[in-house]
């Protein structure tokens, strides 16, 4: 408990807190994580995941990649947890500028969050790749097959797949959003994956709050370290 106050006194005195989180922020929503024992880097496919969620696999085998995309990435009956809405919150009291997530499935949007950088991209945007024309993620989830635009171009998730570059602007406001915070609070992420995770040194600020449910490579540079499920931590704050 003793920590759990450390961090209300921070997050108190906060006036432009930062919000960097991984998968583990969804999976109490329901939503796989990747690397932990559980999660789906873990499961036994023919085929790696990492390798069905690349560019060029994606490319050269559409048809398994949308059988995979559709049965695990796509988990749309989710709602938003306890650690979603209390960012919301914090958002909308004015403490919190910018949600930084690597997530794909917009419940931080869903919980009421406005100023979402999403590194990945979302599940929720699509556009064909031949005329650029948007789609709904019903579009997808509903078909069978390829999913095709009125054009008769293929339609891709607005994911970032292995392979394919992060989008510069997100990175740059993201960048942006770290140095200008007095307080970062990072959770539900190893920060194995990179550049993602390599914002975390951008930041100059006065306290960095570390919340996740196993150890990652950043703990000894945080101020704060909480090991636990981010959602029931932050249900005490």
């Amino acid at each position: 408990m003793q920590v759990i106050e450390q961090v209300r006194e921070i997050v108190a005195q906060a006036k432009r807190m930062v919000f960097f989180g991984g998968a583990g922020v969804s999976t109490e929503s329901g939503i796989l994580d990747f690397r932990s024992v559980d999660g789906l880097y873990h499961q036994k496919y023919d085929v790696p995941p990492e390798t069905i969620l690349s560019h060029s696999y994606f490319l050269h085998y559409p048809e398994a990649f949308y059988r995979f995309y559709r049965e695990k990435m796509l988990c749309l009956t989710a709602e938003p947890n306890t650690a979603h809405r209390k960012l919301a919150q914090w958002e909308q009291d004015g403490k919190l500028t910018a949600v930084i997530t690597q997530n794909i499935d917009g419940l931080h949007q869903k919980a009421g969050s406005r100023h979402v950088l999403e590194l990945h991209g979302s599940v929720l945007r699509n556009y064909c790749m031949q005329c650029g024309r948007a789609y709904d993620v019903s579009v997808i989830a509903d078909s069978e097959g390829l999913p095709l635009c009125s054009c008769g171009g293929l339609i891709k998730p607005d994911v970032v797949l292995y392979e394919e570059a992060l989008d510069s602007d997100v990175m740059e406001e993201a960048e942006g959003q770290i140095r200008q915070a007095d307080v970062m609070i990072v959770g539900g992420t190893s920060l194995a994956v990179y550049p993602a995770a390599g914002l975390l040194h951008d930041f100059k600020g006065d306290a960095c709050i570390l919340v996740n449910r196993d150890p990652t490579p950043f703990d000894a540079k945080a101020d704060v370290v909480i090991h636990g499920k981010i959602g029931e931590v932050f249900a005490q704050l």
